[in-house]
Formats: C-alpha cells, sequence, structure tokens
C-alpha cells in the first residue's frame, strides 16, 4: 500500500514540474519583443474612365553609331555623358590599310590625268587635221575612241577616290547632331566590326513618350490630340501632343504604338523613365476598367524563385505572401495577382522578418 501512495506521489510531482516547464516555456514565447515595421498603402493605378497608357520617355533624336569596317579602335575621344557637337569625333579606328590604298588612288590620278592630257592633245590635233582633209574618217574614230576612254579612266579614278574617303569616314566616327553620349561600348586596343554599336548618343533637347494603346481605344486617338503625361519616377505631370499613331499592331503584341511629343518643361525629365499617359477621350464601352497596383521593388522577398511581400495580419503579426509580378515602372512594380489595392504591406524593419513574428507598426 505505501507503494502504491509512494508511486501516486510521484506521478503526481512529475505533472507538476510538466506542467510549470510548459507554462515557462509559452511565456518566453509571448514575452519575445515585437519587431517595429513600417508599412505603406497599396498605390492603384488610374481606373477613371479616360483612356490611360503605360509609356517611356525617348530622344527625339538618338543614334547608335557603328562601322562598315573591322579594325583596332585606335582611341575614344568621348565618355559617358559628355556633350558633343555635331562633326565631332567621337572613335578613330586603325586605317592603315586606308591610307595605303589612298595613295595607290592617288597615283592612278595622276597617271590618268597625263593619260587625259595627251589623248585631248591628240584628239585637237587630228579634228584640225581632218577639217583641212589630212585625216581620214576612221583615223579620226579611232582618235576619238582613245580621247573618250582616257576620259573615262580619269573619271573612274576620281569615283574611287571618293570611295577611299567615304571608307575614312567610317574609321573616324563623328556626331550626326548636337547631343550628349549615353553609353560607350568599345575601348582603345577593342576590334571594331560591321554593324557592331560603338557609341550612343541623344539629344535631349526634344523628348518623346512612346506609349501602347489597347485596340478598344485606338480609333479614337488622333494626330494633334493634346495629352498629360505623368512622370513617375519625379512626380511631375507635363502635357504633351500625339505626334504618331500606328496603324498595326503586328509587332507590338496585339496593341498599337502612339508617340507623343512632350512640352517643353524646367522638370529634370531623362530618356528612360516610366510615364503614364492620359488622353483626352472616354473608354470604350466594352473596355475593361481595371486598377493598377504598384509597390516598390525593396520591399520584395525573393525565395527559391518566388517573390512576395510581407503584410500585417489581424494578430499584428508579418504574414509572408506570394504574388505575381508585372511590368516595372521605374523603382516600381505591378501587381498582378495575390494582393488587392486596399491592402497595406510592410517596406522596412528594424530586424529581419519571418512568418509569424509579432510587429509593430511605427
Amino acid at each position: 500500500m505505501k507503494n502504491i501512495k509512494y508511486s501516486i506521489v510521484l506521478i503526481t510531482l512529475s505533472l507538476i514540474i510538466l506542467s510549470c516547464g510548459s507554462h515557462e516555456e509559452k511565456s518566453i514565447v509571448d514575452n519575445t519583443p515585437p519587431v517595429a515595421v513600417k508599412v505603406s498603402s497599396l498605390q492603384a493605378g488610374d481606373n477613371s474612365t479616360y483612356v490611360v497608357a503605360s509609356g517611356k520617355v525617348e530622344a527625339e533624336k538618338s543614334a547608335d553609331l557603328s562601322t562598315r569596317m573591322m579594325g583596332y579602335v585606335t582611341k575614344l575621344n568621348v565618355k559617358m555623358g559628355q556633350k558633343v557637337s555635331k562633326g565631332q569625333l567621337l572613335v578613330s579606328i586603325n586605317n592603315t590599310d586606308l591610307q595605303a590604298k589612298s595613295a595607290q588612288v592617288n597615283a592612278s590620278i595622276l597617271k590618268a590625268e597625263a593619260g587625259y592630257k595627251s589623248a585631248k592633245k591628240d584628239y585637237e590635233r587630228f579634228v584640225k587635221l581632218f577639217e583641212q582633209q589630212s585625216a581620214s574618217q576612221k583615223e579620226l574614230d579611232d582618235m576619238t575612241a582613245h580621247f573618250e576612254m582616257a576620259q573615262a579612266g580619269l573619271e573612274g579614278a576620281k569615283q574611287m577616290k571618293n570611295e577611299v574617303n567615304a571608307q575614312f569616314s567610317y574609321a573616324n566616327i563623328r556626331a550626326p547632331f548636337s547631343g550628349v553620349v549615353t553609353n560607350t561600348f568599345v575601348k582603345a586596343g577593342d576590334m571594331a566590326n560591321p554593324g557592331m554599336p560603338l557609341v550612343s548618343v541623344e539629344s535631349p533637347s526634344k523628348l518623346q513618350v512612346t506609349a501602347m494603346v489597347a485596340e478598344s481605344d485606338i480609333s479614337k486617338i488622333k494626330t494633334g490630340t493634346k495629352v498629360e503625361v505623368l512622370v513617375k519616377s519625379i512626380n511631375e505631370t507635363v502635357g504633351g501632343k500625339v505626334i504618331e499613331v500606328s496603324t498595326s499592331a503586328k509587332n507590338t503584341g496585339g496593341q498599337y504604338l502612339v508617340k507623343v511629343a512632350l512640352n517643353k518643361t524646367k522638370a529634370k525629365i531623362l530618356s528612360g523613365m516610366f510615364t503614364t499617359v492620359q488622353f483626352p477621350i472616354e473608354k470604350s464601352e466594352n473596355a475593361k476598367t481595371t486598377s493598377m497596383v504598384l509597390i516598390p521593388i525593396t520591399a520584395i522577398v525573393e525565395n527559391g524563385g518566388l517573390k512576395g511581400i510581407y503584410t500585417v495580419s489581424k494578430q499584428n503579426t508579418a504574414l509572408l505572401r506570394w504574388l505575381r509580378f508585372g511590368k516595372t515602372y521605374g523603382d516600381q512594380i505591378e501587381v498582378l495577382s495575390g494582393l488587392n489595392a486596399d491592402e497595406q504591406y510592410i517596406v522596412s524593419a528594424d530586424s529581419k522578418l519571418f512568418n509569424g513574428v509579432k510587429v509593430t507598426i511605427q
């Protein structure tokens, strides 16, 4: 009987100890300090009844300069961001072989000129002899043919000179217009190949926006239409005018290309910035009204090829949600699915976040 009572006491003590241990462990989890986070509301794109299209700023004048000859780059005379004037030398390519060919052509011209002068004198002399009936018709015809051949030879030599001069222009790449160097693709010592871009030049004085418009709305957009253009990265709205409207979507994925010339402004607008163009035209009744959801790229969490963001649950814990993304607009990216436009997301945290950790909103 004593043994039974002793066993009951041991079991009771064990249960009390386990219960105390469980309570102590639970208290440690509950007392974990929450992570301070900052949240932001989602940005919803314009879902008004007017036609809105996404676009990109580009220079009206832009060129990727290349050469039609093969040779080593002897000197790169400009650097990225440098202003250049029309006709300024940008890239020099080794032209030793051209110089040798030019010398040969010059010698051919001298020879052809000497032959032409001699043939001309003979021709003029035989013309006089024929008038005096001292030369036959055949002799005059032969001399005329000789003179014309010499004349053609001289003209051919001069055209060869023009060809060599044209090749020299391919060895010395010059700016086709005044502007700014936006990129350089070679350095001294590199091999330049025909068609390979060497330098990119743009003229920032005139900017335009290339936008893509859906087929349901393109028929209403006409050349000369005044529009408003929102440059997203600097949050500036600039006026513009439609200058070109494409009539085919064959090479643009079912959407139509529209070009808008931007009005002059003091805003710091750069080529490559993303924009939203609003046309003063009501959407077609059949067109879908959608709300574009944009979030900053810095808020995205990546793991094993998946991308998502942290949101705040009703229990004030971090909740990782995987999303499907669309196009990138500057430093923001479009959310296609997995998040609603009325939700909030975590943009920064004082310490590392993980799924389920307690958070407190600053």
